[in-house]
């Protein structure tokens, strides 16, 4: 029976949904608080771009240990006991890197290792969130391209809250000292703890659907009851060829996505540009709006044009706007307008470069429900498990934004620009030859 392809009832459509955007929104407040984190951790522990990167790769790294687990967790036990594992282990891992802002006076490398594991910990939630809301809009929408205009409006969600967070801590910072420490975001971090403490019971309350468990309980009830292995499910669903390249798609997409911002307010906060992290965060921030832009026309017309169309149309886009970034970089500058309380309004010199490398945020905004209904195409009751392998190829998120930032100290900022400029290229060969099917 292949559930995805079988909408679910409309009388739980709207409250299911409801919940599932509120996840998706929850998954980006605490995965963007990674970006300017990087900024505190370079400027509090005296340390280099790539190192700067490390609570980011931490926090990514969970996927790759958790992908798996949270898809056979989301198999076994269905989408609210998921739901309610990821919560509380969001909870702790946002309380972990709170506790690491009050450990200023002790060691930096404890201090910095209580952040670390408080990263790491919160990946392990956004890893399982993530499992649980793509398979599940997909299935509420029939799959195909409606499923995938779910996708895109949820993910419209997730852009929002992008937008907010690096604006957000970005004023917390103020103007980057050698007094910049984690405790200066402890009010986001204090928002974060309550929204996963709401989310948590309001999942207790509501009754989510379980499609899949109802059609094992189905096959049981009709004297079926011999249950796939694991090793079964994932041989069967890597037979899929646009699975098998689809979840390297998804590896370069997360990492160039989370790289072209993260290394974006690095490169703008350095020295010789020296925008303050403020403005920084808002012009990142402006990346992440772009994205939510993106996200409700892709919402809007997700279910009238083609999945390979839209995603062919904005990676052609991309690849040309990350072009115009390298070959403007810092050559050429414009005056950025902002408001200032000490100040009134006041301008701030920014590389036209950078303003490329944001407007990217238009092309990123449709890739991930794309890239996840080409490969997720005619899978049936083995979408769960190529969900989890989706979600441990994520880790892409943190690795990138390393290389890139390696390079970045080696080569310098602008060269290193190549690394989601090759991802583009990768995602637009699956898009047009490696998301081919059997029956396509």
């Amino acid at each position: 029976m292949e559930t995805q392809n079988q909408p679910i009832k409309k009388s739980n459509n709207v409250l299911a949904i409801i919940v599932m955007f509120f996840l998706f929104s929850m998954i980006s407040f605490v995965t963007g608080m990674q970006d300017p984190f990087g900024v505190i951790v370079r400027a509090q522990f005296k340390v280099s771009n790539a190192v700067s990167q490390l609570g980011n790769l931490a926090n990514f790294i969970a996927y790759a240990c958790m992908g798996l687990p949270a898809g056979i967790l989301l198999k076994r036990r269905g989408y609210k006991i998921s739901s309610l594992v990821a919560v509380a282990v969001g909870f702790i891992g946002v309380c972990l890197m709170f506790i690491s802002g009050t450990l200023a006076e002790y060691h930096p490398a404890f201090t910095f290792g209580v952040y670390l594991t408080g990263a790491f910990v919160s990946g392990f939630s956004m890893c399982m969130l993530n499992s649980i809301v793509n398979p599940m809009l997909n299935t509420i929408g029939g799959g195909g391209n409606k499923g995938n205009q779910l996708v895109q409006i949820g993910g419209s969600f997730n852009s929002l809250n992008a937008t907010i967070v690096p604006i957000l801590i970005g004023y917390l910072i103020g103007t980057v000292s050698q007094d910049t420490q984690i405790s200066d975001a402890n009010p986001a971090l204090f928002i974060a703890m309550g929204i996963f403490a709401f989310a948590f019971i309001v999942l207790l309350l509501v009754h989510i659907p379980e499609p899949e468990l109802e059609a094992a309980a189905e096959r049981i009830k009709n004297g079926d009851t011999k249950e796939e292995g694991i090793g079964e499910s994932i041989r069967g669903a890597l037979k899929h060829r646009n699975l098998l390249f689809g979840i390297i798609a998804i590896f370069m997409y997360v990492g160039m996505e989370v790289s072209i911002a993260n290394v974006t307010n690095l490169y703008l906060t350095s020295p010789g540009v020296n925008v303050i992290p403020a403005i920084s965060g808002t012009i990142v921030g402006m990346y992440w709006m772009f994205m939510l832009f993106g996200r409700i026309v892709g919402g809007i017309i997700g279910g009238k044009v083609s999945t390979k169309g839209m995603l062919t149309t904005v990676l052609c886009v991309g690849i040309i706007f990350l072009n115009l970034g390298m070959a403007f970089g810092d050559h050429s500058t414009f005056n950025f307008l902002y408001y200032s309380k000490d100040y009134g309004f006041a301008t701030q010199v920014i590389p036209t470069g950078a303003l490329f490398f944001v407007l990217c945020g238009f092309c990123t905004s449709v890739m991930w429900g794309s890239i996840f209904n080409l490969s997720v195409k005619g899978l049936g009751e083995n979408t769960s498990i190529a969900s989890g392998l989706f979600m441990m190829m994520v880790c892409g998120g943190g690795v990138l934004p390393v290389i890139q930032a390696s390079l970045a100290d080696k080569i310098g900022f602008i060269p290193s620009y190549i690394v989601p400029l090759l991802a583009m290229v990768y995602i637009l060969w699956f898009t047009l030859f490696g998301s081919k099917t059997k029956e396509s």
